[in-house]
């Protein structure tokens, strides 16, 4: 039988979204530095790409940022906002194709094997797509146009800002190849720093290590990382796929048992954490707190309210509270996670799954 033809998939993801609107509703912000978020215990929930230029990026303690780059300018996040424009956004999407899988607020797949519109090609398409966002939200938007989401997803941070990048089946393995493995979604900074150690500082250096040593060394995911490395990705674009959990996660240098430091460390999370559940647009009941101790042992404690975690604040309290639980430690902790579960939208019920190692 002949293998079905290679599917058309475009990741669409918007240019520093967050910032952007700020420096589209605030004409005086534009050539700026402007990081959105800040405050007690702060973090940078998006950069300009004024501000990228010192360093500044998403998820850096405030107090970071503002000693990278000190013209920052910090601006409150407007979320209602960032949900209407993201939503304009969708609805061009929705016009292509029905297969949109979002992401976050700023971010989708798109299957667009089917060509609505007789364009031609999936490039002819993301072309219109990226115009169209670009006339009726006056922003820029940055595609990767491939046969696979990992791929397109990859081709999108290529050129970016305001850039396209396409990787056709022939070129996907060669292109892989090319690019760090610390760039590769699904590749956290640990699992990077181990490869690296391991001496696989890039895709064609992935794709040298056979299935067995890779499971060897990384487990089940080790299939995934050999298919990755030789281009294979067949996961379908899945339309509506609702959150589960939002969380983050941080392994430490050394072992942690000092209640100050553990507390410290849980703050730090909750700010990471806060700024994913935000870009999401959802909120959640539940609120889970993860702990790993040095010898591997591996629990969680979780919390549940019967409305959603409305702010930072309530998470971080929440959090330091199922920490309190467990003080003082016998053993050392290697690793704390912070997440909400019992996910709800803004508008209404139906979570997607966003747990990011830091």
């Amino acid at each position: 039988m002949n293998a079905p033809p290679p599917r058309k998939i475009i990741h669409v993801d918007m240019d520093a979204f967050y910032a952007s609107v700020e420096q589209r509703d605030d004409p005086t912000l534009r050539g700026k530095p402007v990081a959105v978020g800040g405050g007690h215990r702060g973090v940078v929930a998006a950069a300009s790409y004024e501000a990228r230029t010192f360093g500044v990026r998403s998820a850096m303690p405030s107090v970071t940022a503002k000693r990278r780059c000190p013209e920052l300018v910090f601006v409150k996040p407007r979320f209602d906002v960032y949900k209407k424009v993201s939503e304009q956004i969708r609805a061009i999407f929705a016009n292509y194709t029905e297969l949109v899988e979002p992401l976050s607020l700023d971010e989708a797949y798109l299957d667009v094997s089917i060509d609505r519109h007789g364009l031609g090609t999936a490039r002819a398409i993301a072309e219109q797509i990226r115009a169209r966002i670009r006339s009726e939200t006056g922003l820029t938007a940055s595609a990767g146009v491939s046969y696979c989401k990992f791929i397109a997803k990859l081709a999108s941070d290529h050129n970016k800002p305001d850039g396209i990048c396409v990787i056709p089946p022939q070129h996907g393995a060669a292109f892989v190849a090319t690019l760090p493995v610390k760039r590769f979604h699904g590749v956290g900074p640990v699992t990077a720093a181990k490869m690296e150690w391991l001496g696989i500082h890039t895709g064609a250096d992935l794709a040298a290590w056979s299935l067995a040593e890779l499971e060897a060394h990384f487990g089940s995911s080790g299939n995934w990382y050999w298919r990755i490395a030789r281009g294979i990705d067949e996961r379908p674009v899945r339309p509506d796929r609702p959150y589960k959990s939002v969380s983050a996660e941080r392994t430490f240098d050394d072992d942690l048992s000092r209640p100050e430091d553990l507390q410290r460390e849980v703050a730090r999370i909750a700010g990471l954490a806060w700024a994913r559940i935000d870009r999401a647009g959802v909120r959640g009941r539940t609120v889970t707190l993860k702990v790993k101790f040095a010898d591997f042992t591996l629990i969680t404690r979780s919390k549940s309210f019967a409305t959603p975690v409305a702010d930072l604040a309530a998470f971080d309290a929440a959090g330091q509270a199922l920490l309190a639980a467990l003080l003082p430690v016998a053993r050392g902790i290697r690793l704390l996670g912070l997440g909400v579960h019992s996910i709800v939208e803004e508008e209404q019920d139906g979570p997607m799954q966003l747990g990011l190692a830091i």
